[in-house]
């Protein structure tokens, strides 16, 4: 019984809270503008630092978004309406870098620094890769030992461990 009351009570807060967000004046199905949309997704909340505009959930945060709305309503673009909320707030809100000017190098040092990263892997893989018969000078090596080179490495060997532990003669 106390389940149900707990979920009829968050439906009804939850219902409440849904019909808030319809401006005033606008009746039926509430369609957000896409300039509004498109500017809000460019922007940091400056009352939620590290979350975008979008994502806020505190109050101040909701009333900005419906000013920004509202002035979308009024047919201000979505560039208008990102550069009259940095002029508000400060333009260390901004999500998204311009396109131009100085903004330019975030769009394209990360995928210069990319490709070169990419790149130096290529170039050391190539290298460790290597054919196992050829050293750093391109000297080709032998890779099955001839039966005199096993009797040399035996004879070194046994000459070794005669040199640390006499009792093997």
């Amino acid at each position: 019984m106390r389940t149900i009351l707990n979920l009829v009570l968050l439906l009804g807060l939850t219902a409440g809270a849904l019909g808030a967000q319809i401006p005033e004046g606008v009746e039926g199905t509430y369609e957000p503008h896409p300039e509004a949309l498109k500017a809000i997704d460019q922007l940091l909340s400056p009352y939620c630092p590290g979350l975008m505009l979008s994502q806020c959930p505190v109050e101040p945060s909701r009333m900005l978004r419906d000013s920004i709305h509202m002035l979308a309503g009024q047919g201000w673009t979505a560039d208008e309406l990102k550069a009259w909320m940095l002029a508000n707030h400060g333009p260390e809100w901004q999500a998204v870098p311009d396109r131009s000017g100085a903004g330019l190098w975030a769009w394209i040092l990360p995928p210069v620094a990319l490709m070169a990263g990419f790149g130096t892997v290529v170039v050391v893989a190539r290298r460790f890769s290597r054919s196992e018969e050829e050293d750093d000078e391109g000297r080709q090596f032998r890779s099955d030992p001839t039966p005199e080179d096993e009797a040399r490495l035996r004879e070194a060997l046994r000459e070794l461990e005669l040199a640390e532990d006499p009792s093997f003669e």
